[in-house]
């Protein structure tokens, strides 16, 4: 499966990269095969694997702010592996990018 999640801090102003920075952090560490774009996180792994890295991840916003919101999507298709970047790669060769 691919889960792409955004954790947003509350309360604590405009300015949230070093929260986002914990988050991310988080996902680094994992092991997990992860992407980090402007808006969203992807991970990818098993249903397990992937939700403890977003519950951990939350965990580390939340010891620093006092209220967090997650948006997540998931795309959960068994059997299919390194779906991150070949999902992409298909979209660049339609495109004749590739």
């Amino acid at each position: 499966m691919i889960v792409a999640f955004s954790i947003t801090p509350l309360g604590v102003g405009e300015d949230v990269g070093e929260y986002v920075a914990d988050a991310v952090r988080v996902v680094r560490e994992s092991g997990l095969p992860h992407r980090t774009d402007a808006m969203f996180t992807s991970v990818e792994g098993d249903w397990d694997a992937c939700m403890d890295v977003v519950r951990r991840a939350t965990a580390a916003v939340e010891a620093r702010a006092p209220r967090v919101s997650v948006t997540l999507k998931a795309d959960i298709r068994p059997g299919v592996t390194n779906g991150l970047d070949e999902k992409v790669e298909k979209v660049d060769r339609l495109l004749g990018e590739r």
